[in-house]
């Protein structure tokens, strides 16, 4: 049996991820855009696909007198969601990477 060293288990990534911040102010700017830079394509149409899916369902669940805003809340929340999670996900790659740029690998 061969044994994995931690170094195998857990790869260096080739190249510097980008800042936490520029990737939370991407993601606030535009919708799924935080997703990509942290290599994550696919989630970030998800996020803009599940936003304009809510923004409408809610928009049709209300009257004319909601605000702009209580009338695609569905929308919303999940742009928040997305803007979160493109930070979370930078934020561990960011810390992963400077925990382990000191190590030859």
């Amino acid at each position: 049996m061969q044994k994995i060293s931690r170094a195998d288990a857990c790869p260096l990534p080739k190249k510097r991820p980008a800042h936490p911040y520029l990737v939370m102010g991407m993601a606030f700017l535009l919708p799924g855009s935080g997703q990509v830079l942290n290599g994550m394509a696919p989630r970030g149409i998800t996020m803009v696909f599940f936003m304009i899916s809510l923004a409408w369902v809610t928009y049709h669940l209300t009257t004319p007198q909601h605000s702009f805003v209580g009338r695609h809340a569905g929308g919303f929340f999940v742009y928040a969601m997305s803007i979160l999670d493109a930070y979370k996900w930078a934020r561990y790659r960011w810390e992963h990477y400077k925990a382990h740029a000191g190590r030859s690998g």
